[in-house]
């Protein structure tokens, strides 16, 4: 197919998915949720809407013609994914269709259904690509190779990978930076950026950097929005184990009933806890950062104010070209 034909498949995907018959759209949301709790309904509609912002004509054609130049004959790429929150890999099987090549993929048993539900609506759409990806068991015959896990299997990836073009992605997490300054709305934004997705996505907030000063109380009020959370089963299992370790042993916390909020200079929280450090003035605030620089997804402030940093409310919703871990997937696969 030429790209301009692959765009145009790719972009009535999006068109379909956001038009998806209610008794099918209910049927897929169950398989889901039964094979993974953690994937309730509205999570799996949230993915979908992630989804179809990449599926807009417009912003395929532009991102898939920056690259054209790079495009070399056909490659089978095997693409290990994660399965921490839906269609977590949806991205890179974009990019590799798009690219012209086939991805042969490896799902994460925590997210089985969604990905060959999309695929099988993409073939119906245009048939040609019905041969472009496959789902495997054991990846196998591949040209290059994605995959994304911890960091325990990250190393198993680079030794398993290590002949062939490879593009591996270990644990990550994201951060918020506040002045004190931000509004209710702003507050509620970043709320969004904590809480979607129980906060199990590496794009998620799970490390507040504070004033010295800053009182956590406002927050927490705003947040408090969120506690219908506490009512889905595993997460309140979590919150509930969490807030007992912290009160056994006798370990300063906040708590609004929906989540914790505990000091730490460590980036990575456990569900149902978010950590915060405070930070005596910008160079300070510069050098605590920096300091997990290498592990961090995405860094957000309100507005963008902070250098790098995206705004409130946009963790979970990635541009075409918010490449994971910064590295360059498009380019990756057009190079091969």
């Amino acid at each position: 197919m030429k790209w301009e034909e692959r765009a145009g498949a790719l972009s009535e995907l999006g068109n379909q998915l956001r038009q998806l018959p209610e008794e099918a759209r209910q049927a897929v949301f169950k398989k889901a949720w039964e094979k993974n709790p953690w994937f309730t309904p509205d999570n799996v509609q949230l993915a979908f809407h992630g989804a179809c912002a990449f599926l807009e004509k417009e912003k395929l054609i532009n991102w898939m013609s920056k690259y054209l130049s790079k495009g070399g004959r056909l490659k089978t790429v095997g693409v290990a994914m994660a399965g921490n929150i839906p269609l977590v890999g949806f991205h890179d099987y974009l990019c590799v269709l798009s690219a012209g090549h086939r991805a042969q993929v490896k799902l994460s048993s925590q997210d089985a259904e969604l990905l060959p539900f999309v695929h099988g609506m993409l073939a119906r759409i245009e048939p040609r690509f019905a041969d472009a990806a496959s789902f495997e068991e054991r990846l196998h015959g591949y040209d290059a190779a994605i995959a994304t896990g911890s960091d325990n299997t990250g190393r198993y990836f680079s030794y398993y990978f290590k002949n062939v073009p490879h593009i591996i992605r270990k644990n990550r997490a994201s951060c918020a930076v506040l002045l004190g300054g931000e509004t209710p709305g702003e507050l509620e934004a970043l709320g969004n950026d904590v809480f979607q997705y129980f906060g199990l996505g590496c794009r998620n907030v799970s490390k507040l950097y504070i004033p010295e000063e800053y009182d956590l109380i406002p927050l927490l009020k705003e947040w408090e929005k969120f506690s219908p959370l506490v009512h889905h089963n595993k997460y309140a299992n979590n919150y509930n184990y969490q807030r007992s370790i912290h009160l056994t042993n006798r370990l300063p916390f906040y708590d609004n009933g929906a989540i914790l909020l505990v000091e730490s200079n460590k980036l990575v929280s456990p569900i149902a806890v978010v950590y915060y450090e405070r930070y005596s003035d910008q160079k300070d605030l510069q050098r605590k950062v920096g300091l997990h620089r290498e592990k961090l997804q995405c860094v957000l402030s309100a507005k963008g104010w902070f250098k790098g940093s995206i705004e409130f409310g946009k963790a979970q919703k990635p541009e075409l070209e918010d490449y994971a871990d910064n590295v360059d997937t498009m380019g990756f696969l057009t190079a091969l």
